[in-house]
């Protein structure tokens, strides 16, 4: 299949800070028109989509301008040697010129300078977007479910579950300790894999934490969370972005002590919905999250490159969507 025709007025920079309003504007009408929305402005209303991002670290964000207006724009998420390709969007009157796939490219290089073993990406399932990917080394593995589940109140025959905490609540010198752990136990799912950025965003810009349980006296899981309007939630809604249980012995009886505890927390910081996402080849994550009353609303399909699960397999407990 041919590709667009390349527009050589486009310029390529990175996502500069006073085109963060447009690139958000953006992003919602190239996902809004995409999804066929009577409104595209409207996508995912409260929730922040840029902004968090591109604190969380400017180097990893691009844009795409022609004739001085924002065409088009672009992320990465760096976690240790794990990368995330994603968001990408492009301004929806400007389909088909070859924008997407500049963004990709500008976007490759980072690979290798960051030394990543493995990236992945999550998106619809349609053949262009397949298509595009492809020509970059992503190939479709398995569908990813995308999920909620409503919350009682407060008070309302909630059970108490075991005892947990948030990196927020520890004190300063406890910080680290815990953060070197988080690391340790994601590297023990996939080498490499190192989650401690993302945590610090969250905390250093306020969307949320981190949740944290002990087991034998070590960490027997962490689940990163955005909580309400202002982060990627959005209003009334716990998003669990990324969780991980440590694997061996009772893994899956730490799964659902950290799914407790993130319901729990969403529960008291107002939420009435969990927003979580797994990719279904991660068997005993889907399936403990539809026991609990989790229901797909989307399905996507995630991308790698290698053409290797990393951790889209059973007996790694993690959830995320790779958005």
């Amino acid at each position: 299949m041919a590709g667009a025709a390349i527009d050589s007025e486009v310029a390529l920079t990175p996502l500069a800070e006073r085109d963060l309003v447009a690139a958000d504007e953006l992003l919602r009408a190239a996902f809004g028109t995409a999804l066929g929305l009577p409104e595209p402005a409207r996508f995912a209303e409260g929730a922040e989509l840029v902004r968090t991002r591109w604190r969380a670290d400017p180097a990893c964000a691009f844009a795409a301008h022609r004739a001085g207006e924002l065409v088009g724009c672009a992320f990465l998420a760096r976690r240790g040697s794990y990368v995330s390709f994603g968001p990408l969007a492009v301004r929806p009157d400007h389909w088909d010129r070859g924008i997407g796939r500049l963004l990709w490219e500008i976007r490759m290089p980072m690979l290798e300078r960051w030394g990543a073993t493995h990236a992945a990406l999550f998106t619809r399932i349609e053949a262009k977007n397949i298509h595009l990917y492809q020509r970059y080394g992503f190939w479709p593995r398995e569908l990813t479910a995308l999920s909620a589940k409503p919350l009682a109140p407060a008070g309302e025959g909630g059970r108490a579950g075991a005892p947990w905490s948030t990196l927020s609540e520890l004190p300063m010198a406890a910080r680290q300790v815990a953060l070197d752990d988080c690391r340790r136990l994601a590297d023990s799912i996939q080498p490499g894999l190192d989650p401690t950025g993302e945590i610090l965003a969250v905390e250093a810009q306020a969307l949320g934490t981190t949740i944290l349980i002990e087991d034998d006296g070590g960490l027997g899981g962490f689940a990163i969370c955005h909580v309400g309007a202002g982060s990627e939630a959005g209003p009334g809604a716990c998003y669990v972005k990324l969780a991980a249980a440590a694997p061996g012995p009772d893994a899956e009886r730490r799964l659902e002590r950290l799914l407790d505890a993130c319901e729990r927390h969403a529960v008291a910081h107002g939420a009435v919905r969990l927003l979580a996402g797994v990719n279904i080849a991660r068997r005993e994550v889907y399936r403990a999250l539809l026991d609990r009353g989790h229901r797909p609303f989307a399905f996507g399909v995630a991308m790698h490159r290698p053409d290797e699960p990393a951790y889209d397999r059973p007996g790694a407990l993690v959830v995320d969507d790779g958005r």
